[in-house]
């Protein structure tokens, strides 16, 4: 067990479209971290005991736009909050990491979002959440290589490990992918490992985006480029939307823990679950790779 526990670093699932399960409400989930804190330690608690060797806290989406627009709380109040949820929920079990996400829009000329806007923006957020001391800075769902550049630059100057991951496009109407994963921005992996480089990163990746099936290819296009363990974080599928506002996974847990496991054979050394994913998913793909190592030790 020793032995594959450094293998392979699991992480938790969904956040979004697990909180929206358990909630009444239907609200941006940041704005539990204050309103219905039980909901976001509980589900914190059930990806400790899924298995996962890290949880993010709550905080992907608290950036300054995003908290004006939908609340009257600070960012200071939210983040903190839900950093806090996490690390009572993991009580020293598992690490802690802060959850960055992009902004709502595009960086100028393609956006409205100016390098200065940005920069103060994940300023506000990153200092918020390193005020409670978490374990990690996670960057994840990014689109745009500049805008994680510009978190990046301020996530690296706290000490503490940087995971940066991406969302990359999947094939084309005609069922062709690209020869290399490119984001919707038109990054590569390639592209990605040179451009983070000045921020001594400590994992990339993917996350979002894609089923399984459809992200692994992803996983050997950053082995090509980088000695850097590398983040493999794939939605079940598709998440079917419903009219109530909840979310089903087009890809059932079993089907989803086995399109996974040849990621680690591929190399992938975070492993985790991202929409329509919940504790189960979880639980269910840990036991499957903790079967897999076991049994090839």
């Amino acid at each position: 067990m020793e032995k594959a526990e450094k293998k392979i670093i699991m992480l938790d699932g969904a956040a979004g479209t697990s909180l929206w399960e358990k909630a009444s409400e239907k609200v941006p989930v940041w704005r539990y971290n204050v309103e219905n804190p039980k909901i976001v330690r509980e589900l914190n608690e059930e990806y400790v005991d899924a298995g996962a060797d890290i949880i993010m806290a709550n905080t992907f989406a608290a950036n300054g736009a995003e908290v004006a627009r939908s609340s009257s709380y600070s960012v200071g109040q939210v983040v903190s909050a839900g950093v806090k949820i996490a690390q009572d929920a993991a009580d020293g079990r598992v690490r802690v990491g802060l959850a960055i996400g992009p902004l709502t829009g595009l960086l100028k000329p393609y956006g409205k979002i100016s390098r200065e806007e940005a920069k103060a923006m994940y300023e506000e957020q990153i200092g918020a959440g390193m005020q409670e001391k978490p374990d990690m800075i996670w960057m994840l769902t990014f689109m745009d290589l500049e805008m994680m550049k510009i978190a990046a630059e301020i996530a690296s100057g706290y000490g503490v490990p940087v995971c940066c991951s991406m969302s990359f496009m999947g094939a084309n109407k005609n069922g062709v992918r690209p020869k290399t994963a490119r984001t919707m921005m038109g990054n590569t992996p390639k592209d990605i490992v040179e451009g983070l480089r000045p921020y001594n990163v400590a994992a990339v990746g993917l996350n979002c985006s894609l089923g399984p099936v459809d992200a692994l290819p992803v996983i050997a296009d950053f082995k090509a480029v980088t000695d850097l363990p590398v983040i493999f974080k794939p939605n079940a599928g598709t998440p079917i939307a419903n009219d109530d506002g909840s979310f089903d996974a087009s890809f059932d847990i079993e089907t989803f823990a086995g399109d996974v496991l040849p990621a680690v054979d591929m190399g992938a050394a975070y492993i985790g679950g991202c929409c329509g994913t919940n504790p189960a998913y979880i639980r269910r793909l840990a036991e499957k790779i903790k079967q897999k190592l076991e049994a090839e030790a």
